[in-house]
C-alpha cells in the first residue's frame, strides 16, 4: 500500500540551489525531504564545473610547457594520460554524492532517490506510488541539453558522458559554439585529439565581449581546433568507422568523419518530467515562472531556483546558491528578499580563460550612460610574459560621472581570479579610484589591477 508522508518542505533536485535551501530550512526547524533521480550534487559538482576544471588541469600543464618551449623548458614527451587524469577527477566526484547526502541527513533532512511528479498543488508522487505532501516545494532540477531534432541527434553525447570517457577518442566534433564546446575542446586538443567545433552562428560565445572572443577563437585555432562558424548541422550517421557528420556552411555542404560527437548546443530547464500543470505551476522555455521573490506566480506553495527558474540570473553555480538562500529566507520569513544579481562574474575556462562581469559595451551604450573604456593589450605585461602567454587583454567600462565600474572583460592567465575584484566593485558600487588604492602582493596578477583602469 502506498505511503503518504507530510513535510514542511520538499525540495526536488539536489544540486547547489536545492542543497542550500534544504539545509537552511532544516536549520530553522522545518521538516524537510529532498529527492533527486540522479546522484546528489547536481551538474556543477558531478557533471560540469568541478570535474571539468580537474581535467583542465592536465591541459594547463601541457599548454604551460609549450608556452615555455625555448624559454628554459624542454617538454621531453610530456603528455596527458587520460585514464589517470580521469581517475584523478573521480577522487572528487565519487565522494560528493555520499558527502552531500550525509550532510543533509545530519541536519535531519530525509533523503529520497528517484523521479517525482506532481499529482496536485500539494503532493508529488514517487516511483513506486508513495507520495510526499508539503506546505512548500522548491523546484531546483537544473538544466539538461537542448533537444536536437536533426537526423541522428540521438548519437550526440552530453557533458556528463564526456566527463566519464574511459579513453579519449582521436577525432571529436562539438556541435555549438558555447561554454561546453570551447572548454572541452581545449581539454581534448591538449590531450592529443583532433577537434572540430561547428556553430550555426557567425560569432561564438555571444555573451562575452566580441573583441576578446575573437582573440580566444584565434588562440583556439592555434592549438589545432578547427572552428567552422555559420555551419548548420544537418545529420549524424553511425558507421563502422565512427560517425559521419553532415552540415551546411553558407549553402555549401560540409562533411566530417569522427569518433565522437558532443552536444554543446545549449541547455534548457529540466522541468518537463514533473507534470507541473497538475499543480497549477505556470512555466515556459526559461523555466518555472516566478515572481521577484522566486515564488510561482500561480501556485504560492511553489518556489523555484537555479536553472529551473525563469529569473534574471545567469545559469551559474553562484547564482543557484544565492537563489537557494533567497528562496529559503522567503519561505521562512515571508516574501521580503529578492536576489541581487549585480557583480556576478562568468568565466569560460579555456586556456587562457575568458571572463566578464557587468555590462558589455553594447549594453552600456543602450542605457545612454556616459562611460569610458580602458582597453588594454596585456600580452606584453610582465605577468603574462613570465608564463609565455601572448593572448591577453582587458576592457574595463567606467562611468565618467560616478567613476563606478560598470563592466569588466578580460582574457588571460589567472584572470578568472582577477575578475572577482571587479565583481566586488560592481556589487559595492566602488569606483576606479577606490580600486587603485588597493595594495597587492607583488609580483602577482592582482597587482596589475590598478594599471587596467
Amino acid at each position: 500500500m502506498a505511503m503518504i508522508t507530510e513535510k514542511d518542505l520538499v525540495v526536488i533536485g539536489v544540486g547547489m540551489a536545492g542543497n542550500t535551501t534544504a539545509n537552511k530550512c532544516a536549520a530553522a526547524g522545518w521538516s524537510v525531504a529532498v529527492i533527486d533521480e540522479l546522484p546528489y550534487g547536481g551538474t556543477c559538482a558531478l557533471r560540469g564545473c568541478d570535474p571539468k576544471k580537474m581535467l583542465r588541469r592536465g591541459a594547463e600543464i601541457i599548454d604551460a610547457a609549450r608556452l615555455m618551449r625555448s624559454k628554459g623548458i624542454d617538454e621531453n614527451g610530456l603528455a596527458i594520460n587520460w585514464s589517470d587524469l580521469m581517475a584523478h577527477k573521480r577522487t572528487f566526484t565519487d565522494i560528493m554524492p555520499g558527502r552531500i547526502e550525509s550532510g543533509l541527513q545530519k541536519k535531519g533532512v530525509e533523503t529520497v532517490h528517484g523521479a517525482a511528479r506532481f499529482v496536485n498543488e500539494h503532493t508529488i508522487e514517487l516511483e513506486g506510488g508513495d507520495r510526499l505532501q508539503a506546505g512548500k516545494f522548491l523546484i531546483a532540477t537544473g538544466a539538461k541539453p537542448r533537444p536536437v531534432s536533426e537526423p541522428g541527434g540521438e548519437h550526440l553525447v552530453d557533458n556528463a558522458a564526456f566527463l566519464e570517457l574511459e579513453t579519449l577518442p582521436k577525432r571529436i566534433l562539438f556541435v555549438g559554439g558555447g561554454y561546453i564546446s570551447f572548454e572541452f575542446a581545449h581539454i581534448a586538443a591538449h590531450a592529443g585529439s583532433n577537434v572540430v567545433i561547428i556553430d550555426r552562428n557567425e560569432r561564438q560565445l555571444s555573451h562575452f565581449d566580441p573583441d576578446l572572443v575573437e582573440k580566444l577563437v584565434a588562440r583556439t585555432r592555434q592549438i589545432g581546433v578547427d572552428i567552422s562558424d555559420q555551419t548548420e548541422l544537418t545529420s549524424i550517421k553511425k558507421t563502422d568507422d565512427g560517425f559521419i557528420v553532415l552540415a551546411n556552411k553558407n549553402g555549401e555542404p560540409k562533411k566530417w568523419t569522427v569518433d565522437l560527437v558532443v552536444h554543446g548546443a545549449g541547455r534548457i530547464p529540466a522541468i518537463d518530467q514533473m507534470n507541473l500543470d497538475a499543480a497549477n505551476i505556470v512555466h515556459g522555455k526559461s523555466g518555472v515562472t516566478v515572481s521577484e521573490y522566486l515564488q510561482s506566480t500561480t501556485n504560492p506553495n511553489i518556489y523555484a531556483a537555479g536553472d529551473a527558474a525563469a529569473t534574471l540570473g545567469a545559469p551559474l553555480t553562484p547564482v543557484a546558491v544565492f537563489e537557494g538562500k533567497v528562496a529559503a529566507s522567503n519561505m521562512i520569513k515571508g516574501n521580503k528578499t529578492v536576489p541581487d544579481y549585480r557583480g556576478v562574474p562568468s568565466a569560460v575556462f579555456t586556456i587562457p580563460e575568458l571572463v566578464r562581469v557587468g555590462m558589455l559595451e553594447s549594453e552600456a551604450e543602450d542605457t545612454g550612460r556616459n562611460f569610458r573604456v580602458a582597453h588594454t593589450d596585456t600580452s606584453g605585461w610582465y605577468s603574462n610574459m613570465r608564463v609565455g602567454e601572448t593572448c591577453a587583454a582587458a576592457k574595463i567600462l567606467i562611468d565618467r560621472e560616478t567613476d563606478q565600474i560598470i563592466g569588466a572583460h578580460m582574457i588571460g592567465p589567472e584572470y578568472a581570479e582577477l575578475v572577482n575584484f571587479f565583481g566586488l566593485a560592481i556589487r559595492l558600487g566602488l569606483g576606479a579610484r577606490d580600486l587603485k588604492q588597493m595594495v597587492s602582493a607583488y609580483p602577482s596578477v592582482g597587482s596589475d589591477l590598478g594599471s587596467l583602469l
